[in-house]
């Protein structure tokens, strides 16, 4: 496919979401760009819900996975699965009950203001580090097989990415984002569909063919059982993937402020549920997306594309797509998909930073009203920045898979923010405020000494994504040596 032909296609999906951004940007104010008046319908926040929370991560990362981890990857999203509910259950009560905007202002009123401050740091670090990998991987596809044809530099094609991501998130913010969002999931799901159709077409093969092959045997293995030490192990999986959720959804100012736009707590927990089901079947086939661009790949000779001299998995899907002679249809297919996924989590994680940001740590609330929308848009300027200049980095810094990477530093950055959640939630204790952050500092020191030692000092226990649960854990007993009556 053709590089002029991939731009006019971008051209024309940004036009769209423009389009939507004149209509539900017509009323510009921090109320509306904060909460969206408290107006969205569930089923919208539900289904869009669905492409922010796979992104372009899962979209193109999950699919190259398969080839050395299998299905081992379902485990950790049937842990998913079970931690949307105590998502729904459990903190959306509390954040409906406390009527925030921000999250995080619930540890203000349990605990105190540095408790406060200090859980809306660790999400602005782990926002910015999460969303950075999504636009990443957008944007390494971008430059391969669209800019590169016109020597324009990767730096170039990342200030691109995200200065069209301000301009129609600019106005409305959040209400804009709960319809862009709903198109493209749509968008996402119709791709991996018909991408899954195209290739199979390629290979004589009916879906049910394809279920039944033997080549198909090589890859669908789910349940790792065998050995508790191997980082992949099913109890590690499923239940380092129930906090992943709990922290990276329900302690998230990004996913949960879509929720807190619903009219009330009922709607938002039938969004909640009715998402989390929808999601699991969505990443299995995703899965089985990943195994057909293998199998694909074997049968025609097609080489695992190389970056800056190294293979890397996460380019196969693109490398087929527009590269391998398939159908026109099978390219547009993906790049409207790979687009929509990634742009559906990075629009709304820009708008979470900017809201985080004023309401945590500028206290817009409590600024002259005169200088509320100021103070806010050029906070949205500078999130953008921010944003540009962590995605430019990991182009020299990051070397594994990126969903893996991903969830790893999820391990490091949302563990505070769990062992404070959950002894808000499950204790009576008040804390010694000031002594929050230190606590939190020390969890992440330990858990970065547990996280990098050698298996072979273990007996060969690798150490995966329990290190989640093990660092809020670690927070939450160093709450108890502070604690007061």
């Amino acid at each position: 496919m053709q590089p002029i032909y991939i731009l006019i296609l971008i051209a024309g999906y940004f036009g769209v979401l423009m389009l939507i951004s004149y209509f539900t940007g017509k009323e510009d104010s921090n109320e509306v760009f904060f909460k969206a008046s408290k107006q969205s319908p569930w089923y919208l926040v539900a289904f869009g819900m669905i492409g922010a929370s796979l992104s372009g991560v899962t979209f193109i990362s999950v699919p190259g996975w398969v080839e050395a981890s299998g299905f081992s990857y379902f485990q950790v999203v049937l842990g998913y699965f079970v931690g949307y509910f105590v998502v729904a259950f459990v903190l959306l009560p509390i954040y409906y009950k406390h009527n925030v905007t921000s999250i995080y202002q619930y540890l203000e009123s349990r605990f105190g203001v540095v408790s406060y401050k200090t859980g809306a740091f660790f999400f602005f670090v782990s926002r910015v580090l999460g969303s950075a990998f999504r636009l990443f991987l957008v944007a390494i596809v971008l430059q391969q097989f669209v800019f590169d044809a016109y020597g324009v530099p990767f730096e170039i094609t990342v200030v691109i990415s995200i200065l069209l991501i301000w301009i129609y998130t600019n106005r409305a913010g959040i209400k804009t984002i709960v319809w862009t969002d709903t198109l493209q999931t749509l968008f996402m799901l119709v791709a991996v569909c018909l991408s899954i159709y195209f290739i199979n077409s390629e290979l004589n093969w009916s879906f049910s063919d394809f279920l039944q092959s033997e080549e198909l045997k090589n890859y669908n293995k789910i349940f790792s059982t065998e050995n508790f030490f191997k980082k992949d192990h099913f109890l590690k999986s499923f239940f380092g993937g129930m906090f992943i959720t709990i922290c990276m959804t329900g302690l998230d100012q990004d996913m949960m402020q879509k929720n807190l736009t619903c009219r009330n707590l009922k709607d938002a927990q039938k969004n909640m549920v009715s998402f989390s089901i929808v999601l699991v079947g969505v990443t299995f086939l995703f899965l089985l997306l990943g195994a057909l661009l293998f199998i694909y790949a074997e049968r025609f000779d097609i080489a695992i594309p190389l970056m800056d001299g190294t293979p890397k998995t996460d380019l196969l899907f693109p490398e087929i797509a527009l590269k391998s002679g398939l159908s026109i249809t099978l390219g547009i297919t993906f790049l409207l998909g790979l687009i929509a996924a990634a742009y559906s989590s990075a629009d709304s994680a820009l708008t979470s930073l900017t809201t985080s940001f004023c309401i945590d740590f500028l206290n817009i609330e409590k600024r002259p009203e005169a200088k509320q929308k100021r103070i806010r848009k050029m906070t949205h300027i500078g999130m953008s920045f921010l944003l540009v200049l962590v995605i430019i980095a990991f182009k020299y810094i990051l070397t594994s898979n990126v969903i893996d990477s991903l969830l790893v530093v999820a391990g490091y950055t949302y563990g505070p923010l769990l062992g404070l959640f959950a002894f808000g939630i499950f204790t009576k204790f008040k804390v010694r405020d000031k002594y929050v952050w230190i606590v939190t500092l020390a969890s992440v020191v330990i858990i970065t000494i547990i996280g990098n030692i050698p298996a072979e000092s273990l007996g060969g226990y690798q150490v995966g994504y329990e290190l989640l649960p093990i660092n809020g854990l670690i927070t939450f007993l160093g709450l108890i040596l502070i604690r007061r009556k």
